[in-house]
C-alpha cells in the first residue's frame, strides 16, 4: 500500500510550480478524500501533508495577487487606497 502512495506522489507535480487554479483543484480533491474517511491512516497522513503544501501554494499565490492589485488601486493623488504599496514594508 505504501508503495502505491509513493508511486502516486512521485507522479504529482511540485506544488511550487503549480498555478493557483491547479493547486486549488487538487486541494479540494484532498479535502474530499480525507472527509470521506475511507483512506487508510498512513495514506491519509501523506495526503494531509500534500494538502498542506497545496494550501501554502494557494496562500502564496493569493498574497502575490493581492500585492499586485494593491499596486494598481491608486487614489487620484497617487497614494494607495486602504493599503501600503506592495514591497514597501
Amino acid at each position: 500500500m505504501n508503495d502505491q502512495v509513493n508511486e502516486k506522489n512521485q507522479s504529482l507535480p511540485d506544488p511550487a510550480s503549480m498555478s493557483f487554479e491547479a493547486a486549488m483543484a487538487e486541494l479540494e480533491n484532498v479535502v474530499r478524500r480525507l472527509e470521506r474517511g475511507d483512506v487508510p491512516l498512513d495514506e491519509a497522513v501523506k495526503i494531509y501533508e500534500r494538502g498542506s503544501l497545496l494550501k501554502a501554494r494557494c496562500e502564496s499565490k493569493l498574497a502575490e495577487a493581492e500585492g499586485k492589485v494593491q499596486k494598481l488601486i491608486l487614489q487620484r493623488d497617487g497614494t494607495v487606497e486602504g493599503a501600503e504599496p506592495f514591497g514597501s514594508a
